[in-house]
């Protein structure tokens, strides 16, 4: 049977984790850079714990003013051992709650670069592989942070959008264009279906893009995230396809 994973990045200040965990398999979590504190990280985990959800860490360029969703041009090493710092701080704090990481996922500005930016997407997997190896990286698919994970032996999960409109080359639209985020939930979970059943989704001017994911993702601070996800998860469940996390 064919099953996908449905995640959120959480903790970010937006206030939905209670309503959005138990719709989801996965919760990537501010780690204090871009947004969060220890305050959010333990209230994000112990929601986690409880809803069966796996935790993982969600950092991003050190800008909270932006929210880290404008790239920041940084030495790799420094870049690295930042990241490493995010990591471990959640990871300390999931342990003291009885629990542990699961899987990293990259933020915003971070996470866009590095589909493109070898010396970015390179610092990530090296402050993966050097503190948590044994964690799954998401990351956007055929990009140049999947390649080099793939060739340093971390395990990948592949991340499709159903809240953000994708650019005939496949990119994601910038969240400075009209219509960048998808708010109606039924356009969503069709979206959520077309990624699982036809391994992709459709682009803005109506082309269709090959795009084979592993997990879907829908962000907590996007209006009505709740709706959307309770669309695409009944939708999913409808059409025989598992829910089910990633690692």
């Amino acid at each position: 049977m064919a099953s996908i994973d449905l995640n959120s990045d959480l903790g970010e200040g937006a206030g939905t984790e209670g309503e959005i965990m138990p719709f989801i398999t996965s919760a990537n979590i501010a780690c204090g850079a871009h947004a969060g504190d220890e305050r959010s990280m333990r209230e994000t985990l112990r929601l986690a714990i409880a809803n069966h959800v796996a935790p993982g860490a969600h950092p991003g360029y050190r800008d909270p003013a932006n929210f880290g969703r404008v790239a920041l041009q940084i030495p790799a090493a420094e870049l690295t051992a930042d990241l490493i710092a995010q990591i471990e701080t959640l990871r300390a704090i999931a342990r003291s709650e009885g629990t542990d990481l699961v899987h990293v996922k990259a933020h915003g500005a971070l996470y866009n670069t590095s589909q493109h930016d070898e010396t970015v997407a390179a610092a990530i997997v090296r402050a993966v592989n050097r503190c948590a190896p044994e964690c799954v990286l998401f990351v956007f698919p055929a990009s140049a942070v999947e390649r080099i994970a793939r060739a340093e032996g971390l395990r990948v999960a592949r991340e499709g959008f159903i809240d953000r409109a994708y650019e005939p080359d496949g990119t994601l639209r910038s969240r400075t264009q009209p219509d960048a985020v998808i708010t109606d939930p039924e356009r969503a979970a069709e979206r959520a279906l077309w990624f699982v059943q036809r391994g992709g989704v459709v682009a803005r001017g109506g082309g269709f893009i090959e795009l084979a994911v592993d997990t879907l993702c829908v962000h907590g601070d996007t209006p009505g995230a709740l709706a959307i996800l309770r669309a695409a998860r009944a939708a999913l469940v409808s059409a025989g396809i598992g829910i089910r996390r990633t690692g």
